[in-house]
């Protein structure tokens, strides 16, 4: 009785075993845990003005350049300018040895009263001969003779009188005054050396830096959006530092030149900055960034969304259960870090910002700081 019992526990037994290995079979176990969401940047599509800027590398130029250029032959007596101060129109820059001009001003002058002298004479000579030809004492020839020798004497003290503007023209050329407010440069003459009108180098050259000019190449493509801007009012400017970016001055365009540069393809653009504080230099290189345009309420999203693929830019759009799906869209101008949706993208979605390049569709996002969204 006891063998039969302990024959059916057996049995039990095994059957159990066999059961158990029947369940667990090889690659079964708990089920796989989801993937952990991908880190990304999320940001709203929203609605604002952009600002739309044109910039361009710009060099800088005086506002006006003079060089100082003696128009007369002497010596330099003086140099009353300081190298690298400001002078102001009608300041005496230098002064040239004037006795040589003052000497023919005075020639030109006793010859006006000589040559004044004689035709009071001959006036007088005239009305005699006038007055003795009504009485038969002279010719008629005489006093005809009389006559032209006065026009004679009035063409000659009128002659005196231009040689008189000449030489206190050329007397005054002595004395060498700035023509317009600005900067002068190194001396370019010392004094006691003889200047000619004929010298290409001149005295010194005077840069007008406030205000001061840039100039800057514009291409072509862009030369109806500022024909648009400048006709519509005052296009502003800022002149931007090629090191750090910085703003060193704010303008405004002057004028677009009248060609365009069939080599280059570009159109000089002229814009005026104030340079009240000397920021900008003539030769320095700037960026001229100019505002041509403002997109009034125009749906956003940050450049750094936009994605190229074959078939176009996209971005990818954030569901409510944080997956994503790439969603074509048609971009308008990108500035200052925005780029302009003109369709393909509502006011308010989501889309990813930063981190892009481990997503694809249908992938679970989590929204984190840009550091970390790499």
């Amino acid at each position: 009785m006891e063998h039969g019992l302990w024959l059916v526990t057996l049995a039990a037994t095994a059957m159990s075993i066999a059961a158990f290995a029947v369940e667990a079979q090889p690659g079964d176990g708990p089920p796989a845990p989801a993937p952990a969401p991908i880190p990304v940047e999320i940001a709203t599509a929203d609605r604002r003005d952009v600002p739309i800027f044109l910039t361009d590398l710009g060099t800088v130029e005086p506002y006006n350049q003079v060089t100082i250029r003696s128009r007369v032959d002497g010596a330099l007596q003086q140099v009353l300018f300081k190298e690298g101060n400001d002078v102001r129109q009608g300041d005496l820059l230098a002064e040239i040895d004037p006795r040589t001009f003052q000497a023919s001003l005075d020639q030109a002058r006793a010859r006006l009263d000589q040559d004044t002298a004689s035709l009071a004479n001959a006036r007088l000579i005239l009305n005699r001969d006038a007055q003795l030809v009504a009485r038969d004492f002279v010719s008629v020839e005489t006093a005809d003779t009389q006559r032209s020798t006065v026009a004679q004497l009035e063409a000659q003290v009128e002659q005196d009188k231009a040689l008189i503007v000449t030489a206190e023209t050329e007397l005054s050329y002595t004395r060498i005054l700035a023509p317009i407010d600005g900067r002068a440069g190194l001396r370019l003459v010392d004094v006691g050396n003889i200047v000619h009108a004929s010298d290409p180098g001149g005295l010194v050259v005077i840069n007008q830096v406030n205000p001061i000019a840039v100039i800057s190449p514009l291409p072509e493509r862009d030369v109806p959006a500022i024909r648009a801007a400048l006709a519509a009012g005052p296009v502003e400017v800022e002149a931007l530092s090629r090191e750090d970016g910085t703003v060193l001055d704010i303008g405004t365009v002057q004028l677009m030149d009248n060609a365009i540069d069939p080599k280059s393809g570009t159109l000089k653009l002229k814009s005026v900055f104030p340079n009240a504080g000397d920021q900008l230099w003539p030769g320095q290189f700037i960026d001229a960034k100019v505002h041509v345009t403002t997109l009034k309420g125009v749906v956003t999203v940050p450049a750094g969304a936009i994605q190229r693929g074959p078939d176009g830019t996209f971005v990818y759009r954030v569901a409510p259960d944080q997956t994503v799906s790439p969603a074509a869209v048609r971009t308008g101008p990108i500035s200052e870090g925005v780029a302009v949706i003109e369709s393909g993208l509502a006011e308010g979605a989501r889309v990813v910002s930063a981190g892009q390049y481990r997503l694809s569709a249908g992938a679970r996002v989590a929204d984190v700081p840009s550091s970390q969204a790499q």
